[in-house]
């Protein structure tokens, strides 16, 4: 007759038993049962598209919701303008909707390749994403212009703008004459630290810590990038020390003051005299 301490045992190893029955047929969740975005038709793991700007392309989108429990999504894109048939889609469960969708190439965008992203987000903030590669076709045009220079003391301000296709890493030359044609400042071509979109514009400056005191200046910026673009835009400058010349008028003034005094005090003195032409110089310290 079997002891109490092993019938115990014996059904501990039956409580034991029936556990692992319960957990072996209990439903799992899995990575299967979730859902996924996808390119539709299978085989692809990205979108690809490729238009002239201004062209308006056309895709599909897979949301496949392997799970038990329907699902709702948003969609949204970023990188590339995209439009949705429909942005909030349901999908009942073990069930994949197809959603169609279609990508807009800027006008203004340059030749070349850009990329963007599809993305899927549910109720419960889990996210799902597609990335998308877009090639811009069309001719790449470059062109470089110098605006708005101007000079600042010590200090040549300009702007570059890219008004053409591409982008651009320019380069830059500054040259300076003085009177009679006296070399001021010659910096030849160096590569600025900016690249430049197709359509956009920077401020820009140079430091002239040497600029001169006393010259009249002609200032030339050239500025060139890849292909061959390349502008050239000049000004003029007139440095003149002021506070010298301020000085100076200070001085003349004063002179003239003390002529005047001394003239008219001498004219107190000799009432019958006649004036005199050093009157005149009075006039000549204006």
């Amino acid at each position: 007759m079997p002891s109490a301490q092993s019938a115990a045992r014996s059904a501990v190893r039956a409580l034991g038993l029936a556990a692992l029955i319960l957990l072996a047929t209990a439903p799992r969740a899995s990575a299967a049962e979730g859902w996924s975005l996808a390119p539709a038709g299978g085989g692809r793991p990205s979108f690809y598209a490729e238009g002239a700007p201004g062209t308006v392309l056309q895709d599909t989108v897979s949301v496949t919701n392997s799970g038990g429990h329907p699902v709702t999504v948003r969609l949204t894109g970023s990188g590339v303008p995209v439009t949705f048939a429909e942005p909030t889609v349901r999908v009942p469960a073990r069930t994949r909707a197809d959603v169609p969708f279609t990508m807009t190439v800027p006008a203004g965008a340059a030749p070349g390749d850009r990329s963007g992203t599809l993305v899927a987000k549910d109720a419960d903030g889990r996210t799902a994403t597609a990335r998308i590669r877009l090639r811009v076709g069309g001719p790449a045009l470059f062109a470089l212009t110098v605006e708005h220079v101007a000079v600042h003391g010590d200090r040549i301000t300009y702007e570059l703008v890219n008004r053409g296709t591409t982008v651009l890493a320019p380069k830059l030359a500054v040259r300076a004459h003085g009177l009679f044609g006296r070399v001021l400042l010659d910096r030849t071509a160096r590569t600025l630290p900016v690249r430049l979109a197709p359509g956009t514009r920077t401020a820009l400056s140079e430091p002239w810590p040497g600029h001169p005191a006393l010259d009249a200046v002609d200032v030339r910026l050239t500025a060139t990038a890849a292909d061959g673009a390349h502008d050239t835009a000049e000004t003029e400058a007139r440095f003149v020390p002021w506070g010298a010349v301020a000085g100076a008028a200070g001085v003349l003034t004063a002179g003239a003051a003390v002529t005047v005094v001394r003239l008219r005090g001498r004219r107190a003195d000799q009432a019958a005299e006649p004036e005199s032409m050093d009157v005149e110089l009075t006039g000549a310290a204006r």
